[in-house]
C-alpha cells in the first residue's frame, strides 16, 4: 500500500511539474513581440538635424522629422524628471514607430533650453508633423501623457 501511495505522489508531482513547464512555455510563446523602442538623447547638433534648424531659420518653425515627436527637457538632479523617465521609456515602447520621444539634458544643452525658454523642468514639447509645437510644464501621469500624445501628436 505504501508503494502505491508513494508511486501516486511521485506521478502527481511529475505531472504538476510538467504542466507548469507547459504553461510557462505557452505563456512565453503567446506574448506579443516586445517593442524595443527607447527614448533618444538629443544634443544641439542632433536637434538641428532631426527636429528644427533654428539657426538657419530663426523666424519660422519647420519641423524636420518624419513622424511626430515629444521632447523631454530634463535635468539629472531633478526628482520629478527621474520619476518621469521610466514612464517615457514605457511610452516609447508602447507607441513604437508612431512617434519619437527625445530627451534633452538642460544641464548639458543649455543653449537648447534657452532657445525654448525652459524655466521649469521637466518641460515637455509636443511636436506634431504639421502645425506649431505645444509646451507642457511639469511631470504628468502616464494617462495624461497618452491623452496628449493621442490628441496633439496623432490627431486621435
Amino acid at each position: 500500500m505504501k508503494k502505491i501511495l508513494l508511486a501516486a505522489m511521485l506521478l502527481a508531482t511529475t505531472g504538476l511539474a510538467a504542466a507548469q513547464t507547459l504553461k510557462d512555455n505557452t505563456r512565453r510563446n503567446n506574448t506579443k513581440k516586445e517593442n524595443t523602442m527607447k527614448t533618444i538623447h538629443l544634443t544641439k547638433a542632433d536637434f538641428l538635424k532631426k527636429v528644427a534648424d533654428y539657426e538657419t531659420n530663426p523666424q519660422e518653425w519647420k519641423y524636420l522629422g518624419d513622424k511626430p515627436a515629444l521632447i523631454d527637457f530634463y535635468a539629472t538632479w531633478c526628482g520629478p524628471c527621474k520619476a518621469l523617465a521610466p514612464v517615457l521609456e514605457e511610452l516609447a515602447a508602447e507607441y513604437g514607430d508612431q512617434i519619437y520621444i527625445y530627451k534633452v539634458d538642460t544641464g548639458e544643452e543649455q543653449e537648447l533650453a534657452a532657445v525654448f525658454g525652459i524655466r521649469s523642468i521637466p518641460s515637455l514639447l509636443f511636436i506634431p508633423r504639421e502645425g506649431k509645437p505645444q509646451m507642457a510644464v511639469g511631470a504628468m501621469p502616464k494617462a495624461a501623457l497618452k491623452e496628449h500624445i493621442d490628441r496633439i501628436l496623432l490627431g486621435k
